[in-house]
């Protein structure tokens, strides 16, 4: 058996999912493996109110396969839940019983709201919330959860039956669906929010979602952006995108919403009804962002397994930065160097930061960008700054999207070697704003990467002047600095041409101090 790793299993309505993670005892786990397999246990439960034989036998066959990988991995544990299905259905403890005879899973069947609970638990893991008015929500096949919080404060809870699985069968019965029906769900989905929700509804400022309707939501948007993320998690998206998504969805009939991009096959039938229950809920908060949480329940049962296990420090404060600290670290850069390029960089941007407007956020791009910007080292020398391109890309960074990963990943691609060219698909695939973003932030990256030529951060400051077409760069220190000067024209190609700007580097006259 082996103590630091744990293994959780979340039966729902629509697909069952396990995962197997292994942990270092500080919190940060790697996944070891990630099975998941639909099986429609809510199938037809709002008509009979039991599981049917076929999903039941669909169900048994699943766990027992999940539970020869588990022991497979010699887990030390294992956090099995059933929620609304099994929750709901008249047999559900018979099912209960029969999965722990023929496979020895002890399964808990939670309530919605500690089916919120979960969501919560990974949702605060995942997102910097604090001071933030917020609503996590989870949609499964037969629930949808909610949880408004402010920070890490709950305000209210609430397990509601608008589930994908259980609006399908509940009113949409032709294909392609009919007005009517569609506008019957759109009514019963909002009287629902409307009767169960009694908090504050104003100052709402993002949603946080999880479940196979938001990822694929997400995946469908992303297909249409013509993005191409490795994972969504943390990605963002507009209501006005869903509500595109979504009415485009509805013109279809089910045989063409199977070959649309980004959504699965096996979940073209129920995407109209958890799309619109996302939908009315973006309307009812009157919230336009929508965040995508990944990991969601299963996530939530690996913390609580840790937590339970003492595996799971005291929860701190995390910071992007810090994220990308411990990130760089663990590729072993050279941290003075790191720290010197992120100041120096910190000083441009803000020279320039008005005319481009730029703010916090780009500003947050360039300083992580600065310090993971040598990683690719960790790989060899030769061609660092690309490896530094997929090591980022690929990188579990708090607090980033993943259109920001694939921003900061170009940024410092080009801190060395060619500029920006059409051949590079990284850059090409990005739109023509983000382009240009990555070219300017990527410039000044470029330029300060060459102010610690000798990586002994001689240059202590900078004077800005922004003129009309001229940025005068006049650099202070106490010791020799033409070996930066060179290396600062040398990598200033990038910024000039991206800023249309002519550099002007100058040399600070050393003063004696007065006698």
């Amino acid at each position: 058996m082996r103590q630091n790793r744990l293994a959780a299993i979340d039966i729902g309505t629509n697909s069952i999912r396990s995962i197997i993670v292994e942990t270092a005892g500080s919190g940060k786990y790697k996944i070891l493996d990630d099975e998941k397999v639909l099986v429609r246990l809510g199938e037809g439960l709002h008509q009979t109110g039991a599981i049917s034989p076929a999903a039941w036998q669909r169900a048994i066959e699943a766990l027992s396969r999940q539970k020869k990988i588990i022991d497979g991995y010699r887990v030390a544990s294992i956090e099995a839940v059933a929620t609304s299905a099994v929750r709901k259905a008249s047999n559900g403890p018979e099912l209960v019983a029969a999965v722990k005879e023929q496979t020895g899973l002890e399964i808990e069947v939670i309530s919605g709201e500690e089916e919120a609970e979960l969501a919560a638990l990974s949702a605060q893991h995942n997102f910097e919330l604090d001071g933030v008015r917020h609503l996590i929500f989870d949609i499964g096949g037969g629930s949808l959860e909610l949880i408004s919080a402010l920070g890490a404060h709950t305000e209210e809870m609430l397990s509601l039956e608008l589930g994908a699985v259980f609006l399908t069968e509940s009113f949409l019965k032709s294909d392609p669906v009919q007005q009517a029906e569609h506008q019957k769900l759109r009514k019963h989905v909002r009287k629902t929010l409307k009767a169960s929700y009694t908090g504050e509804r104003a100052g709402m400022q993002c949603l946080l979602g999880s479940g196979g309707t938001v990822t694929s939501i997400a995946a469908m948007v992303a297909a249409s952006r013509g993005e191409k993320f490795d994972s969504l998690h943390g990605y963002e998206l507009l209501r006005s995108e869903l509500v595109h998504l979504l009415a485009m969805l509805v013109r279809k009939s089910d045989k063409e919403r199977r070959a649309l991009p980004g959504l699965n096959p096996d979940r073209s039938d129920i995407i109209i009804a958890g799309v619109t229950a996302v939908d009315e809920l973006m309307d009812f908060f009157q919230v336009n962002h929508l965040k995508v949480n990944e990991r969601g329940i299963r996530e939530g049962l690996i913390l609580r397994g840790l937590r339970r296990r003492n595996l799971l420090p005291e929860k701190k404060k995390r910071s992007w930065r810090d994220s990308t600290l411990e990130f760089a670290r663990s590729c072993h850069i050279d941290e003075g160097h790191a720290q010197q390029v992120a100041r120096l960089s910190r000083q441009i941007f803000l020279a320039l930061a008005q005319r481009y407007g730029w703010g916090d956020k780009e500003l947050r791009l360039l300083e992580a960008a600065a310090i993971m910007h040598d990683v690719g080292y960790f790989i060899s020398y030769s061609s660092h700054h690309k490896h530094s391109y997929h090591l980022i890309r690929h990188a579990d960074l708090f607090g980033f999207t993943p259109r920001e990963r694939e921003l900061m990943a170009n940024i410092a691609r080009y801190h060395r070697k060619s500029m920006p060219k059409k051949k590079h698909d990284e850059y090409t695939r990005l739109s023509a704003a983000d382009q240009l973003l990555v070219a300017r932030l990527g410039g000044i990256l470029r330029l300060c990467d060459g102010l610690d030529r000798r990586r002994n951060a001689v240059v202590r400051e900078i004077g800005c002047a922004l003129g009309k077409d001229v940025l005068r760069l006049t650099l202070g220190g106490d010791e020799d600095m033409s070996v930066e000067l060179y290396g600062a024209k040398a990598k200033s190609d990038l910024l000039q041409e991206s800023c249309r700007l002519k550099l002007d580097l100058q040399i600070q006259p050393h003063q004696a101090p007065p006698l």
